[in-house]
């Protein structure tokens, strides 16, 4: 903390103060506020500071980035930033400072999350549907063309029957930045396809997966019918469309080690994108380097 009776250390104590008298806080929440101005406290006590006016966002900036440093995760530094904007508002209400030096201070990025893979075992038994009644068969027709093809859940809903190429096994998918891309279709999603075809109700539709009236199935929908066949099938999480396209590139990564042609099929603009998606590691990429560049190093070699 500062020197006591410090101004910095007077604000602070004022503002908590009248949090706490509000009364509409419950005495968690107050004690995070308490946690999140101390630290700024302590850390302006080892800069030498002990005004408020002296907290520009150069200052604010460092002292969010030394907590990042000591091994508070993003999230935590954005939610202590957030405390201090509100601390910030309190001093601007009573006059101590004219703006909010936060204004431009912005936590560090948090990791993107990522579904969780499933395994080949359980994409194999959400994929048996027992084949009961016309749905069934559109359902498995989805759930086969995800898994084989990669595909964004909005894509899948865009799809049309003109953009399926049957024997050359190519789909011709409109993605993110209405950017295009053909993609192979599995065999196994190929069949599902020509049986589901073969059963929607109307034959004429130019969308390929469409509901009991006729019209083209919304994302939403779709995402309900993955997680009715994942809870029907027996796993032991509820899935989500993104999953099976994770789990795609998971498993074709794990079996080819071909970043590029799966950043290709992903329809990822950067690479970049294809290493965060696919969990890669750098241990992986070392694997890579020292089987197939001709220069590595290999085994016994100094």
């Amino acid at each position: 903390m500062p020197e006591a009776g410090s101004p910095l250390d007077q604000h602070i104590g004022q503002f908590l103060d009248q949090l706490a008298n509000q009364g509409r806080h419950r005495p968690a929440t107050l004690d995070a506020y308490r946690r999140d101005v101390s630290a700024l406290s302590a850390w302006a006590a080892k800069q030498g500071i002990d005004e408020a006016e002296q907290l520009d966002a150069a200052r604010l900036r460092a002292f969010a980035a030394g907590e990042h440093r000591r091994g508070l995760a993003p999230r935590s530094v954005a939610r202590r930033l957030s405390a201090l904007r509100r601390f910030f508002a309190f001093l601007r209400q009573h006059g101590v400072i004219n703006q909010d030096p936060l204004h431009d201070v912005r936590a560090p990025k948090s990791p993107r999350r990522l579904p969780e893979t499933l395994d080949i075992e359980q994409v194999l038994a959400l994929l048996n549907i027992p084949l009961e009644n016309d749905l069934a068969y559109r359902d498995r027709a989805m759930l086969e063309l995800f898994y084989a093809s990669g595909l964004r859940v909005s894509e899948l809903a865009a799809l049309n029957w003109p953009s399926l190429d049957v024997a050359q096994g190519l789909i011709k998918v409109l993605g993110k930045g209405q950017r295009e891309r053909i993609v192979p279709v599995g065999r196994h999603a190929l069949s599902a396809l020509a049986e589901w075809r073969q059963r929607q109700a109307n034959s004429e539709a130019q969308a390929m997966f469409t509901g009991s009236g006729g019209h083209r199935l919304t994302v939403r929908a779709i995402q309900k019918r993955v997680a009715y066949w994942s809870q029907r099938q027996g796993l032991d999480q509820r899935v989500h469309p993104h999953q099976l396209r994770h789990s795609f590139a998971t498993h074709l990564l794990e079996s080819s080690g071909d970043l590029r042609a799966i950043q290709e099929l992903l329809g990822h603009a950067n690479l970049s994108t294809t290493q965060v998606y696919t969990h890669l590691d750098f241990q992986h990429l070392a694997k890579v380097y020292d089987q197939a560049h001709p220069r590595a190093r290999k085994t016994g070699e100094r």
